[in-house]
């Protein structure tokens, strides 16, 4: 596997075509893998990136601290088969000067993590719009854990015209239902036996449909299983449109329950599909 940091060591190893790309922002898990995985069984090559994008976070948030491990991540990627490994610097991908900024507008930015974080999606589409300009990808792979990212990564390469596929792989799960996460490394052993309650009220929703109740009862089987923590606090439980992410009164198909909200440690995010 060849590790390079720059923009010129990209160019000299690249193929110019057949590329499938896995942008990350490193301390790998098992979900990061899934989508290597999938990369490789449909791309020629692979290359994946670790840049923790500090335009993503926001006053007070977790840039400094976020986790790093290069040397462990490079032999993940290296076991996985990863044909390239590209770990830039911050001015490699914000040269010197850097003054454009990539804005998604409309309810797929301002609700949600939009709201709750103002500026991230801004931070996001910019850094993703480099690195595939840098990396001309035929493929692109996230996962929908961050359902809201993928959702707007879509946009921009739609409205943009950028020439590749945005390919959404589904989420990695601890036994008990949590979602894989490089955050979840912040848990104490105390929260981490508490922290299921996400997937616990998004299940609780996707049961209710199922058994044929409205979206207003999903909504209140949700809330009343998040109340069993008291130590978690709520941003947002929501049922959204797959595609739009505007909140639904009324069931269709593939409805997206969301939720979001912080332990005293950290904050986490899920969501699944509680249409079946």
């Amino acid at each position: 596997m060849n590790v390079v940091r720059t923009a010129a060591e990209l160019r000299a190893l690249l193929p110019r075509e057949g590329v499938g790309f896995v942008p990350t922002m490193g301390y790998l898990h098992r979900g990061h893998l899934a989508l290597v995985e999938r990369a490789r069984r449909e791309n020629p090559f692979v290359a994946v990136s670790i840049f923790v994008n500090p335009l993503q976070f926001g006053p007070g948030e977790d840039y400094h601290r976020y986790p790093r491990d290069l040397e462990r991540d490079r032999a993940l990627l290296e076991a996985a088969g990863v044909d390239l490994l590209f770990a830039p610097g911050v001015e490699e991908v914000y040269p010197p000067g850097f003054a454009t900024r990539v804005s998604v507008e409309g309810p797929l930015t301002a609700l949600w993590e939009g709201q709750v974080r103002p500026g991230h999606f801004q931070g996001v589409a910019t850094v993703v719009a480099r690195l595939f300009l840098l990396l001309r990808p035929a493929r692109a792979y996230f996962g929908e854990k961050d359902y809201q990212q993928l959702r707007v990564v879509r946009q921009m390469v739609r409205d943009l015209g950028f020439p590749l596929e945005v390919v959404g792989v589904p989420t990695v799960r601890e036994e008990d239902g949590l979602a894989l996460s490089s955050r979840n490394v912040y848990l104490s052993p105390e929260t981490r036996a508490k922290a299921s309650i996400l997937y616990r009220a998004l299940w609780a929703m996707r049961e209710v449909a199922a058994k044929g109740g409205s979206v207003a009862q999903a909504l209140r089987a949700g809330e009343e299983t998040l109340a069993q923590v008291p130590e978690f606090r709520k941003d947002y439980l929501a049922i959204v449109h797959p595609e739009t992410l505007l909140p639904l009164s009324d069931w269709v198909p593939g409805a997206r329950g969301l939720v979001a909200g912080r332990f005293p440690e950290v904050r986490l995010i899920d969501n699944l599909e509680v249409h079946p």
